[in-house]
């Protein structure tokens, strides 16, 4: 055993130990019976074995490593970084969500996966459920009203509604056995309480949340050049974000002159939003189709390698998401089994939604929207990536990933299948370049909104004018930009990077045809969701 192989061993124990929801939702069933320890000893306890663990990577001597190990070591380093580089926000003090979501996710990832025997996963589950109060109540201990942005908040109490209806009617439904249903039930009906009284806790904080959510210029500047390798700070990203969105402002001016005979590309996108599903159900077969479709595309042109036994079911979003996430979204395999089942979640509204809000949501999901949106979550996009990184045998690439290369992937797979002919109708295009713009529109608000330099509400109008979102889409995108720094500008950012790795390889094997993309896109994927400096290097 290399001397990496032992110390990113022991780290990722910890990690596993630390952290038994990720490590169960990555296949690891030892952890299923855990929740995580969210006390604020915990908390802090983490963030200094960070500075040790740094330490230590560091004293490995590249020469003593392999070319892998050396890219494992650097993807290791940057994660803790990252860690380092945010610790002092404290987002445990701030973000209600820190609460809510391990036992939701926790509970909800058993079943999706379903990778024991129902009893099992049932006695899994309840033990959970169970400890659901003690994780809620470490909440309440430690969230600060004068760090807690009142954002947060209303984002958390939104959730602590649609999770107390989960756990006590939709979790026991996902049994059969009536025994275990029942203790389910019993089980689900604590931790519902639990988070009745959790959002109880929000509303009073919500009188008195005075944080900020900005993390300011120097944290932002550092998470890209030391977490995820870019090499510009926060206002030269915000420059990049602008310049983009010049450039595709133009293009979709171009595309309204095609199918319209005019430029206003927003007043014809908001005709043709109007244009979808009579409702989420139809919806979601829409987006069966198109994902099937795009699958079919591939097998046909070769433009990549399907594995043997992928599949991606497309499902209604989990219940507990949909307060606080009004677009689509992906549950990956298992990294540490063999399933390459994958699901690519449709934005249904929550329960209770009034008619006029649902049909909002229905135009954010328009017909013609649907097809670059099913490329992006499944394929060639982030399914169809995570099942190629699958088969990557290093632990490390299994258990992290960086989302400027995950959703920098899922956005250049929208343009590569552009390229290669997939949507046939302008009306397609206008939404896949749409969809690009809204990217860019991301960076703009992003690196904005934590540099302090646009309100919440700024925000949100700016979304709504410059991304064509509807008003509840924007006030749920924004909120999710103000509790994850840099997530939001991954997109675009990460797929621009793909595009410069793409010319640079394809010069040097000097071929540009379908078989040399294949190439290309087979290798980039297979190495895992490092940060793209990295996985330039993992294919060079």
């Amino acid at each position: 055993m290399s001397a990496l192989s032992e110390l990113a061993g022991a780290f990722l124990k910890e990690e596993y130990e630390d952290s038994p929801v990720a490590a169960s939702s990555l296949g690891l069933s030892e952890y299923d019976e855990r929740l995580d320890d969210l006390s604020g000893e915990a908390f802090e306890r983490r963030r200094a074995r960070a500075g040790e663990w740094l330490r230590r990577l560091w004293e490995v001597r590249d020469d003593e490593l392999t070319k892998d190990e050396r890219i494992d070591r650097d993807f290791l380093v940057s994660i803790l970084r990252g860690r380092e580089i945010l610790g002092p926000h404290q987002m445990w003090k701030r973000e209600p969500a820190a609460y809510l979501g391990p036992g939701l996710q926790g509970v909800f990832t058993l079943f999706i996966h379903r990778l024991r025997p129902e009893r099992e996963v049932a006695d899994a589950a309840r033990a959970r459920l169970e400890q659901v109060p003690r994780a809620l109540a470490q909440g309440m201990a430690n969230l600060d009203p004068s760090l807690t942005p009142r954002v947060y908040v209303e984002r958390g109490i939104g959730q602590a509604k649609a999770a107390s209806r989960y756990a006590r009617e939709l979790v026991p439904a996902e049994v059969k056995d009536g025994a275990a249903r029942e203790k389910l039930a019993a089980a689900g009906a604590t931790a519902a309480a639990a988070f009745d009284r959790f959002g109880a806790f929000l509303e009073d904080l919500r009188t008195k949340a005075s944080g900020r959510f900005a993390v300011g210029e120097p944290v932002y500047s550092a998470l890209l050049r030391e977490k995820e390798l870019l090499p510009y700070d926060a206002r030269e990203l915000r420059e990049r974000g602008r310049h983009q969105y010049e450039l595709l402002d133009a293009e979709l001016r171009r595309l309204a002159k095609v199918i319209a005979g005019h430029e206003d590309w927003v007043g014809l996108l908001h005709e043709l939003n109007r244009i979808h599903a009579a409702d989420p159900e139809g919806m979601r077969r829409e987006y069966a189709e198109w994902t099937e479709k795009a699958r079919d595309f591939l097998r046909r042109t070769g433009l990549v390698t399907l594995p043997a036994g992928e599949t991606c079911s497309v499902d209604p979003s989990p219940p507990f998401q949909r307060p606080i996430l009004a677009v689509a979204s992906y549950d990956r395999p298992p990294a540490f089994t063999d399933s390459l089942a994958g699901h690519f979640f449709v934005p249904f509204p929550p329960d209770g939604t009034p008619a006029s809000e649902v049909e909002k949501r229905l135009e954010g999901n328009s017909t013609y929207g649907i097809p670059t949106t099913a490329v992006h979550e499944a394929y060639p996009g982030h399914h169809w990536h995570l099942v190629m990184a699958h088969a990557n045998p290093s632990p490390v690439r299994k258990t992290f990933s960086t989302s400027y290369f995950s959703e920098g992937w899922a956005l250049y797979a929208e343009r590569a299948m552009r390229e290669q002919g997939f949507f046939t109708d302008p009306r397609q295009e206008i939404y896949h370049v749409e969809a690009a713009i809204f990217r860019s529109a991301r960076i703009v608000v992003d690196t904005s909104l934590h540099l302090g330099d646009m309100s919440f509400e700024e925000a949100v109008r700016f979304m709504i004018d410059k991304a064509n979102l509807t008003e509840p889409n924007a006030r749920a995108e924004v909120g999710r930009y103000c509790s994850w720094p840099t997530q939001a500008s991954s997109y675009l950012t990460g797929m621009l990077e793909i595009v410069d790795i793409r010319t640079r390889y394809l010069a040097k094997r000097g071929a540009s045809d379908v078989a040399a993309l294949r190439a290309f896109h087979d290798a980039l994927t297979s190495s895992g969701a490092l940060p793209t400096a990295l996985a330039e290097r993992a294919i060079a």
